[in-house]
């Protein structure tokens, strides 16, 4: 358990939160309140579904601020499942007398929406012709307005009430037409909190008279995704719509079939490592930890909190990044696991672009269960089939995966690191 989830556990129990919910549908909690226990901007800023504490998930409850210091606990439709992104990424180029951003190592939402306004990624996104101004950015007070969430058990409405609760926009940008204000993240998350978009969306469009746009940026491994949502009744929480997406990069060179078939033909394959081969399905999501870990260690508990993984994915995508050799694992007082950037880790991150990526795909493809598969797909021009990559697997002695069931499981990670190759730029 998290300290956030021992803390919620104790702070339930005192106040016999469950039993007021099913009573009244909701309890509010103060900062005050939650403050006894551990700070409250700890306590209670879950931005993605998987950070809800354990008595959260198991009651399927959720958390809203609705003044400054107040919370309510419900059960409450809060986040919202992101969409697949668009395949097809454009490049855009980065202006060569820029010298004080590197587009290569961006650590930040900020660097990122910086990045991304520079080159024209937003500006064409927006397709604002006549240019964009950005304007407002940081925390403020929301004002004041009603409206309707989703009950998740009888999917009746609960009406909620904001006065000046705090809000924070990371980006906004304005032009002849539109306000547009952008929630920006570093990493590419299952899930995100509605709440990010609803309520700087509800503020901003009682302040001006033009349309107001939520946009969500994510930065990852060298790709901006930007997702334009609108809310189809500006009263209802849940009435949130993607109307636009679209994927950018910044050009750095580009890569093609013959640079991956380049490495099929030298690589060289290693033994398997007496690691759990992976369970980690999202190759993207295993980079986003290592640009993390290049920033600082970080123990179990941290990357919980920090990502939208629960504690069981902590473990698998930190155990993709050691299988590969990017990752080491210490223990903090002989207890937590601890996770640092192996010096092949550090090295490969800093490299440009183009190279990292390569670089990337040759220590996928060093293991011969990958690189046989890999062959066999290119050969075909398809993707091989459930019993000719069980086939394979078996045949490349992989450490500790014994039966079928487990065979079947580890071969979707097998299939979606291959489809994060063949998914790099121009290929």
């Amino acid at each position: 358990m998290t300290l956030n989830d021992e803390y919620w556990k104790e702070i339930f129990k005192k106040y016999d939160i469950l039993k007021e919910i099913d009573e009244k549908g909701i309890y509010e909690i103060s900062a005050s309140e939650i403050k006894e226990f551990r700070e409250p901007r700890l306590m209670v800023k879950f931005d993605y579904k998987n950070q809800l504490p354990e008595i959260f998930s198991e009651n399927n409850l959720s958390i809203l601020p609705i003044t400054k210091g107040k919370y309510i606990i419900s059960r409450f439709k809060a986040y919202h499942k992101l969409e697949k992104r668009e395949k097809e990424i454009r490049s855009f180029e980065f202006p060569e007398h820029i010298e004080s951003l590197d587009f290569n190592n961006i650590t930040s939402e900020a660097q990122a929406i910086n990045c991304a306004y520079i080159t024209g990624i937003i500006q064409d996104f927006l397709e604002e012709d006549e240019g964009i101004y950005p304007t407002v950015q940081g925390r403020m007070g929301s004002g004041e307005f009603n409206f309707n969430i989703v009950d998740t058990d009888t999917s009746d409405k609960i009406n909620v009430n904001i006065k000046n609760s705090q809000i924070e926009i990371d980006g906004a940008y304005e032009g002849l037409n539109f306000l547009s204000l952008i929630e920006a993240k570093i990493e590419y998350p299952e899930n995100f909190l509605v709440r990010q978009l609803y309520y700087p969306f509800r503020t901003w469009n009682n302040c001006v008279e033009k349309e107001v746009k939520t946009i969500f940026l994510i930065y990852s491994n060298g790709i901006f995704s930007l997702y334009e949502y609108s809310f189809e009744d500006e009263d209802c929480y849940n009435s949130l719509k993607l109307t636009k997406q679209e994927s950018y990069s910044i050009i750095d060179g580009e890569i093609e079939m013959e640079d991956l078939e380049s490495i099929v033909n030298s690589i060289e394959i290693i033994s398997e490592p007496k690691i759990p081969f992976p369970q980690a399905d999202s190759f993207e999501r295993v980079i986003s930890l290592c640009e993390s870990l290049k920033e600082k260690k970080l123990n179990r508990n941290e990357i919980t909190e920090k990502y939208s993984f629960d504690m069981r994915q902590s473990n698998y995508y930190a155990s993709a990044g050691m299988y590969l050799g990017l990752i080491d694992k210490t223990q903090v007082n002989g207890r937590v696991p601890c996770y640092s950037l192996t010096k092949r880790g550090n090295k490969i991150f800093t490299l440009p672009l183009k190279q990292r990526q390569l670089e990337l795909v040759k220590f996928i493809l060093e293991h011969e269960v990958f690189l046989n598969t890999f062959k066999l797909w290119l050969k075909r021009g398809e993707v091989p089939s459930l019993e000719e990559r069980l086939d394979i697997m078996k045949k490349s002695n992989l450490y500790h995966v014994t039966s079928d069931e487990t065979y079947k499981r580890r071969s979707r990670t097998i299939l979606r690191w291959l489809e994060w190759i063949l998914d790099l730029k121009n290929v």
